[in-house]
């Protein structure tokens, strides 16, 4: 009798469970799924359950391989929907539309939409994730640290990162004759983001298993599960309680930070780099301004930032400058591997520009405009960022479309999709620095190119990022010379499982010492 009591129960449960599971596919297929079309908006077909994310799900493709992609086959369109599981998002492929919600109507579209919890993950109280309220007095306060004459101060302590790279790749090619470009940039671009953000001397270059490049990889390591609910589903991970960024890594960084800001105090350290800023920020409230004016009763020098809420921009200065900034030159000297003629058209330049300034120095860089031309397109072909993307607040009519957006609405943009737009540049596979001259340039929409986005939420790290990217290449370019390794493909793979567009696995180039004429 209990037997059959349990067989009983047990098919009931399979009953429910196969009406709940029928009824959330009726939901999807009949209603969820025709959110965008019963709007009159064009839609790419999606896959029940998971909309169009599957072969993001899969890691057969990132999810700006996935948006290039859609883009691709539907930018006849000014925009089109996709759907994340059930939840509706609207592609933007017009860059005039762009241009609206990114800059003309901000306000309306400011948030990114994205996981920030202070309380249990304080590293996601930075700039890039957080929303409205706490984002703008944040981003005022910061953007004084990135001034023309702040990055001139920390140039010297590039330079000096960037010397020693030049020693360290003089031993590999003396020793083996090959490199492994993107671990050597990832470890430059560590020791270079460690002197300047936390005043330290992280020795990557000497040592790959140095400690902040172990932290460094274990931050970045793939997590499709929690990137997908961080972008998709914010309010479960902080309902749950979950943490986006791993707690080891977040604790080393507030230690690091803390430890740094009293042996500073302690001591009367003053040093030119970004820690000496976000220590101006929390025992002041503003920054000491280049022309040495008192700033003491600006507005926005009224409140301090606390200690957490400096090293989580510490944090993101971190993480963006070794990723971000690796891949660019990472993909950069691939490419100059992979096309000679530019690669030596850019070592003439370097080499021409430096004898004329007598060394490195900001303006020789400054002076260096077919350099500027290359890495302009390395971020037009590898974006770091491959999509970026906005929250709707408040309902907006898009200009010469009649549709008003609802609240809510996640907004994509897909760069790398645009960047590979052929009606925009042609032959989008092919390396062409040309496409940067000013002639090419005024052809286009500026809202076209979006490697750091645009308007007031655009990278407030941009021009240090493209900076400490070129001394790198600088530094190579000048004495050695790339071509393609043994195991060099036509075209580089690109890792699937990570929001960023970076290389799969190792780039090993051969290099030799150039000639000096």
């Amino acid at each position: 009798m209990m037997g059959l009591v349990s067989e009983n129960l047990l098919l009931q449960l399979v009953g429910i469970i196969i009406t709940i599971a029928g009824a959330i596919y009726l939901y999807l297929k009949h209603v969820a799924y025709h959110y965008w079309s019963s709007m009159g908006i064009a839609q790419s077909t999606p896959t029940i359950p998971f909309g169009n994310l599957w072969p993001v799900i899969t890691a057969k493709k990132s999810v700006g391989q996935l948006m290039r992609d859609l883009y691709l086959d539907r930018r006849e369109n000014r925009m089109f929907g996709v759907y994340s599981f059930h939840k509706p998002a609207l592609v933007v492929c017009d860059p005039e539309i762009i241009r609206f919600i990114m800059t003309k109507e901000f306000t309306a579209f400011q948030d990114r939409g994205l996981y920030h919890n202070e309380k249990i993950d304080p590293m996601s109280g930075q700039l890039f994730l957080l929303s409205g309220p706490k984002w703008r007095p944040l981003r005022v306060k910061f953007t004084s640290t990135f001034t023309t004459g702040k990055i001139k101060q920390m140039f010297p302590l590039v330079k000096e990162v960037a010397e020693k790279l030049g020693k360290w790749t003089a031993k590999e090619v003396d020793q083996i004759g090959v490199v492994e470009v993107k671990d050597l940039i990832a470890r430059f671009n560590t020791d270079v983001i460690t002197a300047v953000a936390f005043g330290l001397d992280s020795s990557s270059l000497e040592n790959p298993e140095a400690e902040f490049r172990a932290w460094g990889r274990k931050l970045l390591e793939p997590k499709i599960f929690k990137n997908m609910l961080m972008t998709l589903y914010p309010s479960i991970m902080t309902a749950l309680n979950i943490s986006f960024n791993d707690k080891g890594t977040s604790d080393f960084i507030i230690n690091i930070v803390k430890d740094t800001i009293a042996h500073r105090t302690a001591n009367h350290v003053i040093r030119k780099d970004f820690m000496d800023l976000v220590i101006q920020l929390i025992t002041k409230g503003f920054v000491n301004s280049d022309d040495g004016k008192d700033r003491s009763q600006d507005p926005a020098a009224s409140e301090k930032i606390t200690l957490l809420e400096g090293a989580a921009q510490v944090f993101v200065f971190w993480v963006a400058g070794f990723e971000t900034s690796s891949s660019a030159a990472t993909h950069c000297l691939y490419e100059m591997a992979m096309n000679q003629d530019i690669q030596e058209k850019l070592a003439e330049e370097i080499n021409t520009v430096l004898e004329k300034f007598g060394s490195l120095t900001y303006d020789s860089i400054m002076e260096m405009s077919y350099l500027d031309k290359v890495i302009s397109e390395t971020l037009r072909k590898y974006p770091s960022f491959p999509i970026l993307n906005r929250q709707c607040n408040r309902e907006v009519e898009l200009p010469e479309t009649g549709f008003v957006v609802p609240v809510g609405t996640p907004i994509i943009f897909p760069v790398l999709g645009i960047h590979h737009d052929p009606e925009i540049y042609p032959e989008p596979e092919r390396f062409d620095p040309e496409r940067f001259n000013q002639e090419n340039i005024a052809k286009r929409h500026q809202y076209a190119y979006l490697p750091f986005g645009k308007g007031p939420r655009n990278c407030i790290g941009m021009r240090f990022g493209l900076l400490q990217t070129k001394i790198g290449i600088i530094t190579l370019l000048s004495e050695y010379r790339f071509k393609p390794g043994p195991d060099t493909k036509d075209h580089l793979p690109t890792e699937t499982k990570s929001f960023f567009l970076t290389p799969r696995g190792k780039v090993t180039l051969r290099i030799e010492k150039r000639q000096k004429k």
